[in-house]
């Protein structure tokens, strides 16, 4: 039975199967993560919009007249009266449980394997959406602020997982197109979730409960097939082929290693490139989060789409990030195999463009004023260029210590994912009538953030592997630094020094 198995699937390269499963995991986690920011427009009672007219009329955009019938009926029905500071509150709390299960998540991958950290962390986000309309209707909003808390617990393992599983199934000369093809999962998934949330909750009789119980249940399959066909590094498959399995050990073995040394902390936190990488991590999550979270808000409260069309809207610019992001990836790994341009390089270029690029695109959709072709166009290109950060800054940790990967993600993303907690505090205090003139400085935040950010990543990132990912330096640094500070063994060496004076 396992070499018939083993003979049909030799075929196909299982570092393939690997990523695509990955992008799914990406894919769901946030589909999961993100359907609130479109359901929650549905679940609350409306703004009363005569506070927000007090403005002037250049800031304020009326609503669509060729909205159908079923959008007024679907603006209606919200049934929950929490203000801005409540919805600000349910939408960060995902990112209190996130951030807190990030270096647990990455030390557990780089121990036991990526596999089942990354599963389970899968499936009890999965379950958690299930559960979120009994949670709602049980105790409103506090229950479902407990329930984002858990659900970020148990996705916040993700990337770190994935990263050092990527460690392991990824050589160098594919990282950039595979390993962006398995983070691009976040702009699908926001894609799926923005556009197909909108139609679930416009077709069906049970409204915004739908959303979730459909991305729940599809968060359940995918850890039932990632089970079955994931392992966690090549050498535990047992149906990769012995040309694929040599292929990976060869192009591997130099700098990634089965078990090595525990986490060189010292060394890394004095690592100018991975506080650059940090630095770049806080600016692209500064301006995704904020489109993510609050792009839905923006696109119902002041541009004033329906429900349906928001969907679609909100969806058109990750669905152009996400192919920026494969074409791009394919042409760094071209970039850097020919020599045309250093791996570093190509790192700080890809990151470059997806910040300034954005910046300016997102400033400028917000003095488009009320010209919605205009501001989805500039929205689109703004987005579409961020897809370069993948190629860019994304894969950058696998780059700086293969062996370090989950640690390093789990550091670098945890602290970028701080920006989820801020973001929506920020827009909530920057935008309390929802007024195009509040929502141009959030935006003129986004480009600041961006270009400080990008300025350290291009001052001091690498794309080279750094000395700490060595493990023999890493066991000489540790035993001379006991030696230094062992008292006894240091005595005894000056008396064998001495010992070797006296008998010259």
């Amino acid at each position: 039975m396992l070499s018939a198995w083993k003979a049909c699937c030799a075929v196909v390269p299982q570092r393939v199967v690997f990523a695509v499963m990955g992008f799914f995991a990406i894919f769901n986690a946030y589909v999961m993560r993100v359907c609130l920011s479109i359901a929650l427009t549905q679940m609350v009672i409306p703004t009363n919009e005569t506070s927000i007219n007090n403005g002037s009329l250049e800031n304020t955009c009326p609503r669509i007249d060729d909205d159908d019938s079923g959008v007024e009926k679907l603006n209606s029905t919200g049934i929950y009266d929490w203000d801005k500071s409540v919805q600000g509150t349910i939408l960060s709390s995902f990112y209190w449980g996130y951030i807190l299960t990030h270096l647990p998540g990455g030390m557990l991958a780089e121990r036991f394997g990526g596999k089942y950290t990354l599963g389970l962390g899968i499936l009890s986000t999965a379950v958690t959406t299930l559960l979120t309309p009994l949670a709602v209707e049980w105790n409103g909003a506090t229950a479902l602020i407990v329930l984002r808390f858990l659900m970020g617990l148990g996705e916040g393992t993700t990337f770190p997982a994935l990263n050092s599983m990527l460690a392991q199934w990824i050589p160098p000369e594919e990282r950039s197109k595979l390993g962006s093809l398995v983070f691009a999962g976040a702009q699908l998934g926001t894609v799926f979730s923005t556009s197909v949330s909108g139609v679930i909750m416009h077709y069906t009789s049970i409204g915004w409960p739908a959303v979730f119980y459909v991305f729940g249940a599809v968060g359940v399959l995918w850890f039932i097939v990632w089970t079955l066909v994931c392992y966690n590094n090549p050498e535990e498959h047992p149906f990769i082929s012995e040309h694929e399995l040599k292929y990976l050990h060869d192009r591997m073995s130099a700098h990634t290693h089965k078990k090595p040394p525990s986490v060189p902390w010292r060394h890394i936190f004095i690592s100018a490139p991975f506080w650059a990488l940090v630095a770049a991590q806080i600016g692209h999550d500064w301006g995704f989060f904020t489109m993510v979270t609050d792009l839905p808000t923006y696109m119902n409260n002041v541009m004033k789409f329906s429900i349906k069309n928001n969907g679609y809207l909100s969806a058109l610019p990750y669905l152009c990030m996400w192919v920026c992001s494969i074409i791009t990836s394919w042409l760094a790994d071209k970039m850097i195999t020919s020599g045309f341009m250093s791996r570093t390089n190509v790192r700080k270029l890809g990151t470059t463009i997806a910040s300034i690029g954005p910046g300016v695109f997102l400033v400028g959709a917000s003095y488009a004023k009320c010209d919605r072709v205009v501001v989805v166009v500039l929205f689109t290109i703004g987005m579409t260029l961020m897809g370069t950060f993948y190629p860019g800054m994304k894969v950058n940790a696998l780059d700086l210590s293969p062996n370090y990967s989950g640690t390093l993600m789990a550091l670098v993303n945890g602290v970028g994912a701080l920006t989820g907690i801020i973001t929506p505090y920020i827009v909530r205090v920057l935008t309390p009538n929802q007024l195009l003139s509040e929502w141009r400085l959030v935006f003129w935040v986004v480009f600041a953030v961006f270009i400080v950010s990008n300025l350290i990543f291009v001052l001091y990132a690498s794309g080279e592997v750094q000395y700490w990912n060595d493990p023999e330096f890493v066991r000489r640094d540790r035993e001379d630094r006991r030696h230094k500070n062992d008292p006894e063994r240091q005595e005894k060496q000056k008396k064998k020094e001495k010992a070797g004076k006296g008998s010259t």
